[in-house]
């Protein structure tokens, strides 16, 4: 079995630390890709440190995956060495239930072979699963996308996840000319928010926090700016927008959010707090308001939203670091100081 390098940690406390790990000689349907750039999502902080429950020791994160393919299987069809390709949250599902053959396959439903995600999971072959933090990887074809030629594959990694989860809702809730649309948080998520939705044709408003990043939003293709610290900021946006997109992980209470909507407007919710978040439920019911979620994407979903930002020139906006700066990252990435997603070049591995 071929072999590859890779970062791993032990324990919720653990730190990241080089190993090896064994990959799998690519099967008839597989496509083997050495792994150029893999970024760094608060997911990844999030498993890693079992704060969305027991995690699979030793963990090597990463479903930000960007690279270059190398060996393909024998009935592989779509793939070629030397093809540009992306791998996002999982790697696997049955490919044959409802919601599998509607193009979403993170929901699958079988009740023998559920999605299988491309870290903290466990394949087919019943081994745990390894992510992006890593030199190599084998992946079935059906769940690689393909990255087009003008966006650098350091920049493309991120859109795997961060692009995705941003690009699914608001084409879903129908972003575009005439709509009015927030985004509560300018981060990893966000930044790809703003520039999608103000691609789409959308009025773009940023919720932030403060007003530091304010001249980066507005460079994205946001037309205003909010700090929600600053006194009165949500009172003063009450009914203002057709389409709230929230990428803020921190528990909180909804109802000044929900209350920014204009009548028959709609509250998405794509990041995951560790803790739960309040509502007073009539903020919904007075105004038709809609609260929804929204998971990543399928494969199809994905490849469109790779080939939507390559046609309208968006990208991710990223500081590339060595491996052996993970655990520092992870750090940065939580205090908010990063702009706006690390991507580990996996040479440094």
């Amino acid at each position: 079995m071929p072999t590859a390098r890779a970062y791993a940690i032990d324990s919720p406390t653990g730190h990241f630390h080089p190993t090896t790990i064994t990959r799998r000689e690519p099967g008839p349907t597989e496509v083997a890709f050495d792994i150029a750039f893999a970024g760094i999502c608060h997911s990844d902080i999030h498993t890693a440190r079992s704060e969305w429950g027991p995690a699979r020791y030793p963990l090597v994160p990463g479903h930000e995956i960007a690279g270059i393919v190398t060996k393909v299987g024998s009935d592989v069809t779509k793939f070629a060495v030397g093809d540009r390709v992306g791998v996002g949250c999982f790697v696997d599902s049955c490919g044959e239930c409802d919601q599998c053959k509607a193009g979403h396959e993170q929901f699958c439903q079988s009740k023998t072979h559920r999605t299988v995600f491309t870290y903290n999971s466990i394949g087919r072959d019943g081994l745990p699963t390894a992510g992006g933090y890593s030199t190599s990887i084998t992946v079935e074809e059906n769940y690689i996308c393909r990255i087009p030629e003008s966006i650098p594959l350091d920049q493309a990694a991120p859109l795997l996840c961060a692009g995705v989860t941003t690009y699914v809702p608001l084409k879903r809730w129908g972003a575009g000319p005439g709509k009015r649309v927030a985004v509560v948080g300018m981060g990893g998520l966000g930044h790809m928010a703003v520039q999608i939705a103000a691609a789409m044709g959308a009025e773009v408003a940023v919720i932030s926090q403060t007003m530091s990043k304010e001249a980066d939003g507005r460079r994205f293709g946001a037309t205003e700016y909010y700090a929600a610290s600053e006194p009165d900021t949500l009172k003063k946006l009450r009914g203002s927008f057709d389409l709230m997109i929230s990428t803020v992980a921190a528990g909180k209470d909804l109802t000044p959010y929900i209350d920014c909507l204009a009548i028959g407007g709609t509250f998405v919710d794509v990041a995951l707090p560790q803790h739960p978040v309040t509502l007073a439920i009539g903020a919904l019911v007075h105004g038709d308001k809609v609260l929804a979620g929204s998971q990543i994407g399928g494969i199809a979903e994905t490849q469109e939203m790779l080939d939507f930002c390559a046609e309208h020139g968006l990208a991710a906006q990223v500081e590339v670091i060595p491996a052996d700066q993970i655990d520092a990252a992870y750090d940065k990435v939580v205090g908010s100081q990063v702009r706006y997603r690390y991507v580990i070049d996996t040479a440094t591995i």
